[in-house]
């Protein structure tokens, strides 16, 4: 009875250290914390810390090329 009683004991401390886990992975702020991390290494390389310019580039670009389309758009329709 000991051996069944001590896997029992085993099985629910794996359980507990489990659902420990996933509380906080599904916390809000940790999620936050993941993305914003996330965000930070697509314009910053994690390892030396400097900007990465072919991303910011891409972005500017984007919002640039959007921002040139609506007034394209809006000229075009007045």
């Amino acid at each position: 009875m000991n051996a069944l009683e001590a896997d029992i004991e085993a099985t629910r401390e794996r359980l507990v250290a489990t659902i420990d886990q996933l509380v906080y992975r599904a916390n809000p702020k940790t999620i936050a914390n993941r993305q914003t991390a996330s965000l930070k290494a697509h314009f910053v390389d994690v390892e030396t810390g400097q900007p990465r310019t072919d991303n910011i580039l891409k972005v500017v670009g984007g919002v640039v090329g959007v921002i040139v389309v609506l007034r394209v758009i809006r000229k075009i329709a007045s």
